[in-house]
């Protein structure tokens, strides 16, 4: 847009005091004919720009004059580069504080410029996967919450086909470094992480939203919906003391540390969705871990262990201490 460029040109002869033609078309990545008439625009629209031909000429602002496009704060400044400026920041979002930095009085810049350079964003878990499978329609999402566009949505629950349907997108949410967006649907608010996301198609039909909807409380009550689900069976439990940092580290906030007991081990509380998932969690710990009830809970521990003695009997394994 030319409006864009127009800014960005005032920015740059801001930073370089005087340009030429071809310095402002290979920056701005326009032609010089381009260019020319930009700066000419500028120059008729009253901004101080004037032109000075031969050896060493160019286009200056007049006395130096600046302009300062942000009215931030040096603090408020620092807090946004560090946010938004990662090294492993989008082309688009690169450009965007590329320009910024230009807005900026000169003796601001240096910290907008080191706050870029504070932070990088790994795209990968430790399993070298990629986890940001969701970026290809993160973009068509905002622009739908932002213009308030209905989309048909294709998504692919777990275990489930991909499927399509018409929603409302309200927002996006990111917990824990993954993304949600919260949409109206025929049957309520609901929840799509954006990872399961297989397309996005805009209808042209504006978003009904719901009256007094605010994403802060929707998201607070579907998330609080979805956690009370994962407490739903808790036991209780006695762990070896190499074993607890490693059940510890696989189930976070889902376990609650007792006291020791008379044989050094530690009484502990174990939360899960539900006897079987709990059982299965807890299995991979083996000896480490003797859970003392409820009774099903134990039940579903027999049965894997029965399991997995009819698959892997006669292997061999070596004995290992509990933890290990």
């Amino acid at each position: 847009m030319r409006a864009d460029r127009l800014v960005a040109t005032l920015l740059f002869l801001q930073e370089r005091g005087r340009v030429t033609v071809p310095e402002v078309a290979a920056e701005l990545e326009v032609s010089e004919r381009t260019a020319r008439r930009d700066l000419e625009a500028l120059a008729a629209s009253g901004i101080p720009v004037y032109s000075q031909r031969g050896r060493g000429g160019g286009w200056s602002l007049v006395g130096g004059a600046r302009t300062d496009l942000t009215g931030l704060t040096a603090e408020e400044i620092r807090a946004l580069f560090l946010v938004a400026g990662p090294l492993s920041a989008t082309p688009e979002l690169r450009t965007t504080l590329r320009k910024l930095v230009r807005a900026l009085p000169s003796t601001l810049r240096p910290q907008a410029e080191a706050a870029t350079r504070a932070g990088v964003v790994d795209a990968t878990d430790w399993s070298r996967n990629a986890v940001t499978a969701d970026a290809a329609h993160r973009s068509a999402l905002q622009a739908a919450v932002v213009d308030g566009i209905r989309v048909r949505l294709g998504y692919a629950g777990v275990g489930k086909p991909a499927g399509e349907r018409t929603v409302d997108p309200l927002g996006l949410v990111a917990k824990a470094g993954v993304d949600y967006l919260v949409a109206g649907t025929d049957k309520g608010l609901r929840t799509f992480r954006l990872s399961r996301v297989t397309s996005v198609e805009p209808t042209g039909e504006p978003v009904v939203r719901p009256p007094g909807f605010d994403l802060a409380t929707a998201w607070r009550v579907l998330s609080g919906a979805f956690q009370d689900g994962m407490y739903t069976v808790t036991a209780r439990a006695r762990v070896h003391p190499d074993t607890l940092a490693l059940l510890q580290r696989f189930l976070g906030g889902r376990v609650r540390v007792g006291g020791p007991l008379p044989d050094g081990w530690t009484e502990v509380w174990v939360d899960g969705p539900s006897a079987r998932a709990l059982a299965g969690h807890l299995a991979g710990l083996g000896a480490g871990v003797e859970v003392l009830e409820p009774p099903e809970v134990r039940r579903w521990l027999a049965r894997i262990g029965a399991e997995l003695t009819g698959t892997y009997a006669g292997e061999g394994a070596p004995d290992a201490p509990p933890g290990q």
